[in-house]
């Protein structure tokens, strides 16, 4: 049986997931790593943008 999560679970389980990625000496390009969490979170557009917007403000 598959859990539901919130969206906005999913999205900061993406966040923590890019930031532990990069922690990790990951040196992917900032569009690839939140290109990869939108397909392993299911992500929509307007998360994908948060996480772009979330990353440039926080300095990614």
């Amino acid at each position: 049986m598959t859990t539901v999560m919130p969206q906005s679970e999913l999205t900061r389980k993406a966040v923590a997931w890019i930031c532990e990625t990069r922690d990790n000496g990951d040196k992917r390009a900032l569009p690839a790593l939140i290109e990869e969490a939108g397909v392993r979170f299911n992500l929509g557009p307007r998360d994908m943008e948060f996480l772009l917007r979330f990353f440039k403000e926080n300095k990614g």
